[in-house]
């Protein structure tokens, strides 16, 4: 196993390990790096054919996003919304029809899709970045923390931890984390862990003809939300949207029969003729999800107290979308835990 040193260790190179990397390197501080368990970067950022499969979308409020973007040069642009929509409350009873309200800005998509974020903040990080490096245990020195991978020893005088806390609990830290944080750890859900994603991309856009947005809302068929997904430049035609997780334990085949048929009887048969219908069920990411598969319907509880101290006498910061003490379990949370967790590094240093 090889052995390196490090100043910093960033654990996890999804949008809130970027950000700290990114604001780091801006700040003269380049001696990082950055351990991916995955095969490629972004976590729970993943665009495919031009559809986001992981993290999609931001509002007004959401200024981190914002600056972020303006910072790496990337472009927004409203979720498109004009037409009808189509609101199903009893699958055996007339669809409900709605038109947004014009006078309210719909939710901003990232042009190119959210990857380009990444893209963004990795760019002069690229030489700093490992991939497939699964961490198994975290142990003191006293010259600051060894971190031990499947591939290798690392060494840093700091170490910020990115990926969700349920997932961190699989790691062997030595000393111990202290009780109670272990237990917020463990009951700490996991954002996007039990969506399933399905998107599909056609040669034109339709709905759009039949004066349909493309959106479709109900809790009772095989996909509880459809939105037109199509990009900034109106040249490639997609709808994006999250599969009912009844369907989770069926074949393959018979849920995207279902969802299908689900989707044409709305929006009209022209579904069938698509070029691209893939499916992304993130419970199956042993990067993102535990055994156990917990549904939430009610906004989990992020952000706890806990996860804004530090430990290991200092030495270790968490970090993440679910430990974001604002807007947790968004792209805005994880931006900002990302930026504290820098002033957290330097603090001390």
């Amino acid at each position: 196993m090889t052995t390196s040193f490090s100043k910093y260790i960033i654990i996890g190179a999804g949008l809130s390990g970027l950000t700290s990397a990114y604001l780091l390197n801006k700040l003269g501080e380049t001696d990082i790096t950055l351990l991916e368990s995955r095969d490629r970067i972004g976590g729970r950022i993943l665009t495919k054919n031009a559809i986001d499969f992981g993290a999609t979308w931001f509002q007004n409020h959401h200024q981190n996003v914002i600056d972020l973007l303006d910072d790496v040069n990337v472009k927004r642009f409203h979720q498109y919304s004009k037409g009808k929509s189509v609101l199903v409350y009893n699958t055996m009873a007339p669809a409900h029809y709605f038109e947004n309200d014009v006078s309210t800005p719909s939710a901003y998509r990232v042009s190119g899709g959210t990857k380009t974020i990444i893209e963004g903040l990795s760019k002069p990080l690229r030489h700093n970045i490992k991939t497939q490096q699964t961490v198994t245990e975290i142990n003191e020195t006293e010259q600051g923390l060894e971190v031990i991978t499947n591939h290798g020893i690392f060494n840093a005088e700091k170490v910020i931890i990115t990926i969700p806390p349920r997932i961190a609990t699989r790691i062997d830290f030595k000393p111990q984390l202290p009780d109670a944080l272990n237990k917020v750890m463990n009951r700490t859900h996991t954002w996007m862990s039990n969506a399933i994603k399905v998107g599909l991309t056609f040669k034109t856009p339709f709905w759009r003809h039949k004066g349909l947005s493309g959106t479709l809302i109900g809790q009772v068929g095989a996909v509880t939300e459809l939105y037109d997904h199509s990009n900034a430049e109106d040249s490639v035609y997609t709808l994006m949207g999250f599969v009912n997780e009844g369907l989770r334990t069926t074949t393959p085949e018979k849920r995207k029969k279902r969802i299908l048929e689900y989707i044409s009887k709305y929006l009209g048969d022209e579904i069938l003729d698509y070029i691209t219908y893939e499916e992304k069920d993130w419970s199956q990411d042993k990067h993102t999800a535990c055994e156990t598969i917990t549904s939430v319907y009610m906004s989990p509880d992020y952000g706890h107290d806990l996860f804004q101290e530090t430990y290991m006498n200092g030495k270790l910061i968490f970090s993440g979308a679910e430990t974001a003490p604002k807007y947790g379990g968004y792209m805005d949370g994880a931006i900002l835990k990302g930026l504290l967790a820098v002033e957290q590094l330097l603090e001390h240093a």
